[in-house]
């Protein structure tokens, strides 16, 4: 048991003295801030768009003879451009919001030191990712690189116009007005030279990858990038990714919101690539996107708690029963702070191994089960907030064998969590058991006095 103490603290001071400090210098990073910030601006749109994909997809077999299965793929079918119009608007050029959103995020950084607008910083890398992704082409305008293609592009670029607008700013470079001109006026004018060397710069240099290799800026990145995305969703990454998020969650850390701010580009980059494969009728070629991290690997929230909550209801102990009638509803929603915090799972050695392993073991099953195609895959942005199961089936396109597979998930993680709980359940019961007779022995001090 002594060896087993000193691993854990050997374990636990390692984490807290460096990866902790690491992580927290990382999630408060102005730049990544904005981009995490960017991103969550950008939801609505993406949640709405992804739901009306699922109609224009209907979740059944074309050679179905089901009478409402058929009347649905045969109304999709002929209303299809409509259905998909409001896709196109939202999901379609996703890119365009997060470029704005990020450069309005990072601009609200420098409006105390440097007096920048934040609303002129988004509509100048607006501008200037247009430029870059979308150049006029017999005459219209292209969407191809403003959905998931267009991401790393619009990180880049609204970082490029704000750190620019910063810059000149700082060296007092722009159009000097009086004071008495009014302060909308005045913004406009600042903008002007951002404007110009916006042009000056990243249209040459788009023209320049346009004659030599053929491509839009947002393509010669995306094919830069591509090696990366496609480890990204490499099994061994993604256990990567939940080994850092709750050894950073069990010091105390919000693990998951600094992994998922991190990871929300390939995310969203896998998830335009997946739609974009289902309306070519073609494989869905990506696993890892949030939907599967939410309803498939942290069943119930972080350390896949659900299954824990579940050993609970039935826990001997008091303390754990009220914590599980508690935390039973909220972790139906994913939201697991009351068992976490309650429990408290924190820094506690008992539950170190489970709440690393479960979720781990959800990932490897759940990734096993779409890499051998028993259940779809991810089509949709859905809410964290909705309950497991559900959320499952939505996001694969109403694949109710996600649902199935979220609740094996569940069942397996109590099944981890068990023997632990068992032991803690244990250490709990000798300290009520303790406090009871401590109590009962003052209550008969008290009556004989």
């Amino acid at each position: 048991m002594s060896s087993n103490h000193a691993a854990f603290n050997l374990i636990f001071r390692f984490v807290e003295n460096y990866v902790s400090p690491v992580a927290g210098r990382i999630s408060a990073q102005r730049h990544v801030m904005a981009i995490r910030d960017g991103f969550i601006s950008a939801m609505p749109f993406m949640i709405v768009g992804s739901f009306l994909l699922v109609f224009a997809y209907p979740p059944f077999s074309p050679t179905t003879t089901w009478g409402f299965a058929r009347a649905w793929l045969d109304a999709a079918k002929h209303f299809e451009g409509q259905i998909l119009t409001p896709f196109d608007m939202t999901m379609g050029i996703m890119s365009i919001y997060i470029c704005a959103a990020i450069a309005y995020n990072l601009g609200k950084h420098y409006v105390k030191s440097h007096g920048l607008d934040p609303f002129m910083c988004a509509m100048l890398s607006l501008m200037a990712f247009l430029l870059v992704a979308a150049p006029k082409t017999e005459g219209a305008l292209p969407v191809d690189s403003l959905g998931g293609t267009g991401i790393f592009t619009a990180i880049l670029v609204a970082v490029y116009c704000v750190e620019m607008m910063r810059f000149l700013k700082a060296h007092n470079i722009g159009i000097k007005l009086p004071d008495q001109v009014p302060p909308m006026i005045k913004n406009s004018f600042d903008l002007l030279i951002p404007v110009l060397v916006v042009v000056l710069t990243l249209y040459p240099l788009s023209l320049f990858i346009q004659s030599q290799f053929d491509m839009l800026i947002p393509q010669a990145i995306m094919s830069l990038f591509k090696p990366l995305v496609s480890a990204a969703d490499s099994l061994p990454a993604i256990l990567l990714a939940v080994l850092i998020g709750h050894l950073l969650w069990f010091a105390g850390i919000h693990g998951a919101a600094i992994v998922s701010g991190m990871l929300q580009m390939f995310w969203l980059t896998n998830l335009g690539m997946n739609q974009s494969a289902l309306a070519q009728g073609a494989p869905l070629p990506h696993i890892f996107m949030e939907a599967f991290w939410t309803f498939f690997i942290v069943v119930g929230g972080s350390g896949a708690t659900m299954g824990l909550v579940i050993c609970y209801l039935r826990s001997k102990s008091a303390h754990l029963r009220s914590i599980g009638r508690l935390s039973i509803v909220p972790t139906c929603f994913n939201i697991n702070e009351p068992v976490i915090f309650g429990t408290p799972i924190v820094m506690n050695p008992v539950f170190f191994i489970p709440f690393l392993l479960a979720p781990m073991v959800n990932a490897v099953l759940a990734w096993g089960a779409m890499k051998m195609d028993l259940i779809g895959r991810v089509i949709s942005v859905v809410p964290w907030t909705a309950p497991a199961p559900i959320g499952a089936a939505w996001a694969l396109g109403w694949d109710f064998r996600a649902a199935i597979l979220v609740v094996l998930l569940a069942v397996v993680s109590a099944i981890i969590y068990f023997p632990f709980f068992k032991v803690y359940e244990k250490q709990l019961l000798e300290q009520e058991a303790q406090e009871a007779q401590k109590a009962s022995g003052e209550a008969s001090q008290q009556a004989a006095a």
